[in-house]
């Protein structure tokens, strides 16, 4: 997968990576969000928002604050990169019920990150129907930059796809250390996003959820860092 670590100013491709992801540049940016400069459109994975009133329901007590924090991390992706377009690709609520109970101060957060760019909601298996009265446009795939983006990744080769769905995860381990950090997933065909949201975890590349999504030999996983990315090939890795 040839990939460049990216120059130039916020709002462009600062702080990223660059890579050719089936013909079509894009830019992987640290905080876990996939930059497309043609479009100028930032598209983020798996949000979960409310995940934790969610679970709160069935009295599984978690701080409830995932909808507030995930919004803030998204809010500074933003402004650093000044999309015209957000593409939340699937899963962005933890449920069906989640943007019913989505907070006045996430709902205004919400509203001022929409406001002034196409706002897309693509469908996911926890949130199938668009959110209602939140803004934004509903889709259940979209077409992009000559790229397919969709929630749950396509079974079998597919080039161009952008996915989510799985929370790639990666794990290394060095003189008895070990260090597991969320992941893109890509082998320069087909790129899985990492999760977003504040509480959702991530999935080891060498999960079994994963086998035949990628050329043979051709995974890397893209460990995310607080200012970068590390590339690291499907040798260099463990299994959890």
């Amino acid at each position: 997968m040839r990939t460049e670590f990216a120059g130039g100013e916020a709002g462009s491709v600062s702080g990223g990576l660059v890579t050719c992801l089936a013909g079509a540049e894009a830019v992987l940016d640290p905080a876990g969000a996939l930059w497309l400069p043609a479009s100028r459109a930032l598209v983020v994975a798996d949000l979960h928002l409310e995940k934790a009133s969610s679970f709160a329901r069935r009295r599984i007590f978690l701080p409830p604050y995932d909808s507030i924090a995930t919004l803030a991390r998204l809010a500074d992706v933003v402004a650093r990169r000044s999309p015209a377009i957000v593409v939340c690709l699937g899963d962005s609520f933890h449920d069906c019920d989640g943007a019913c109970r989505l907070g006045a101060a996430a709902r205004a957060r919400l509203a001022e990150l929409q406001r002034g760019r196409t706002w897309i909601w693509v469908a996911g298996n926890h949130d199938p129907a668009p959110p209602a009265a939140l803004g934004g446009e509903a889709a259940e795939w979209l077409a992009l930059d000559g790229l397919t983006l969709r929630h749950k990744p396509s079974p079998g080769p597919a080039p161009g796809e952008i996915a989510g769905h799985l929370h790639p995860a990666a794990r290394l381990c060095r003189n008895g250390a070990s260090l597991r950090r969320r992941a893109f997933a890509g082998d320069g065909e087909r790129l899985i996003l990492p999760a977003f949201g504040a509480l959702a975890g991530g999935l080891n590349v060498l999960d079994e959820a994963f086998a035949g999504l990628f050329l043979a030999g051709g995974l890397t996983a893209f460990l995310l860092g607080r200012w970068q990315l590390y590339p690291m090939l499907a040798p260099a890795l463990s299994r959890d």
